[in-house]
């Protein structure tokens, strides 16, 4: 086993052990004699490795810093609009797509939200609730899931989102640690957007407010 990637591996599992390295809380010696006895390791022989490279993990997330920083600027300048009434269904793909050529001109016609996913063997989409009925009268039989009550949550940042590595990343794991449940997400350059229960509205522009 290579030690190293053991423990960089264990420590990215445990993001509250991350957080105290940023903090400066972390005993170091205790910590590497929680790694080796969770993992297994025998700790007279592996003390001294597993210890250097919990170290070396530090210095490491001293350039991660560098580059929350820069999320965080472009976050701060960004701006965040909230749509309710959001319903996101699930159809098989075998539809018959001129159907979702008019559903798409229905709703453009209102100016209202519509997305679509495709995956392999399904379509997923993402609209006013105002148009359930009409999707599925449409689809019929063909409809898998419906799932309403729904916000989307639209982050309008600069075009520097593009070039900037780990956005979307910081803020997944930002709402997940904020017990928010992401329904969907995707993206479309400067634009980020996220699918959530109405209940967590109030929790996420908190959560964003950088």
């Amino acid at each position: 086993m290579n030690i190293t990637k053991a423990a960089e591996k264990y420590i990215n599992e445990h993001p509250c052990i991350k957080d105290c390295m940023r903090k400066k809380l972390i005993n170091y010696s205790s910590l590497t004699r929680q790694i080796a006895g969770d993992l297994g390791l025998g700790l007279e022989e592996n003390f001294d490795a597993i210890l250097i490279a919990c170290r070396r993990y530090f210095r490491k997330l001293g350039k991660e810093d560098v580059l929350e920083k820069k999320i965080i600027d472009i976050l701060k300048r960004s701006k965040l609009e909230v749509k309710n009434k959001i319903v996101v269904v699930v159809v098989r793909k075998d539809i018959y797509f001129n159907h979702l050529i008019e559903l798409h001109k229905e709703v453009k016609k209102k100016a209202e939200v519509f997305h679509i996913i495709e995956g392999s063997s399904t379509i997923t989409l993402i609209t006013a609730l105002e148009f359930l009925e009409e999707i599925e009268k449409l689809f019929k039989h063909k409809v898998l899931r419906v799932t309403k009550n729904l916000a989307e949550i639209n982050l309008k940042s600069s075009e520097d989102l593009e070039k900037t590595p780990g956005v979307i990343a910081y803020l997944t794991t930002l709402l997940a640690e904020n017990g928010v449940n992401i329904i969907e997400t995707m993206s479309t350059w400067t634009d980020t957007l996220f699918v959530i229960s109405e209940e967590d509205i109030a929790k996420v522009m908190g959560v964003l407010r950088f």
